[in-house]
């Protein structure tokens, strides 16, 4: 009770806060880590790609990371820019399977931050992961500094998109590749503020306006920001419905309810009950790896 408590108040505390970068920032605080990540073996923050058979969000999170990473063709010697990092599993799985030379990360999350950060030292990796607070729209970086700018589900987000891709430009050396997973609406029609189950109120309350556009502007506005030759692909049918299945069966996972608190399990339970109305929802939202480049 005393933990639900707790969230509520963070909840609150989001819902009135006006300044968009602090906004998302505390967002990503109201779920306790205890909770969010009991049962699981990482720290992987996306919906997941689910291939046929895969019933884990540790193995979907970590094949959507490879997917991005194929997209923005990484190659052994790169340095990436990871914007809106998360936890960083997907830069350690980068540094260690694409032999990239060196991932620097921005966020805007400290708790995010700093257990990368540790991460970093406890695996003698300092020196080619280097993770920093900082925000998508002002990116600390010398113009022409990296070969990838890459995002994983979170430059919906950033305030606005389109400032993003214009920084992104910026850092990126000439016939650099910018690559994102996002979320978008299927359809421009769709008004965002009309979705309303649990499991999608980060669709009303972390996704500004100016982000809430389908494929079609997304494509635009990468090449307003200069890129060429942009591709943005749904992959929804990968996404969205595997990530129901897993969260809706959570509550009811032995190993997870051994390692949550009773009242997180019987809110999570609460959370996904109403199926029919998440599944309606669910369909009106596209997921896409969006890839461009800088000539």
């Amino acid at each position: 009770m005393l933990e639900n408590l707790r969230t509520l108040g963070r909840v609150i505390r989001t819902l009135a806060t006006k300044d968009p970068v602090t906004r998302v920032r505390r967002f990503y605080e109201i779920q306790s880590p205890g909770v969010e990540f009991a049962a699981r073996t990482t720290r992987y923050m996306n919906v997941g790609y689910w291939e046929d058979g895969v019933t884990s969000l540790d193995v979907a999170g970590a094949a959507l990371a490879t997917k991005l990473a194929d997209a923005a063709g990484f190659k052994p010697d790169d340095t990436v820019l990871d914007v809106g990092f998360g936890y960083g599993d997907q830069d350690f799985a980068w540094l260690r399977d694409r032999r990239v030379a060196k991932v620097h990360g921005i966020n805007v999350t400290p708790r995010h931050v700093e257990h990368a950060q540790q991460r970093a030292r406890q695996e003698g990796l300092a020196e080619q992961a280097e993770f920093q607070l900082g925000t998508a729209t002002a990116l600390p970086f010398a113009d022409g500094t990296f070969d990838r700018v890459v995002a994983l589900e979170s430059a919906f987000h950033f305030y606005p998109r389109s400032a993003f891709f214009a920084e992104a430009f910026r850092v990126l050396k000439p016939g650099g590749t910018i690559a994102t997973a996002d979320i978008i609406p299927l359809s421009n029609d769709t008004v965002r503020m009309s979705i309303s189950s649990g499991p999608l109120s980060f669709v009303k309350f972390s996704i500004p306006d100016e982000n809430w556009h389908d494929r079609t502007v997304y494509a635009e506005q990468l090449a307003a920001a200069g890129f060429v030759n942009p591709d943005v692909q749904s992959i929804q049918d990968r996404t969205w419905e595997g990530w129901r299945r897993f969260q809706a069966a959570r509550p009811s996972d032995p190993e997870f309810q051994a390692e949550a608190d009773r009242s997180a399990v019987k809110g999570m339970a609460n959370h996904w009950r109403d199926e029919k109305l998440i599944k309606k929802e669910l369909s009106l939202l596209d997921y896409v790896i969006a890839v461009a480049h800088k000539p």
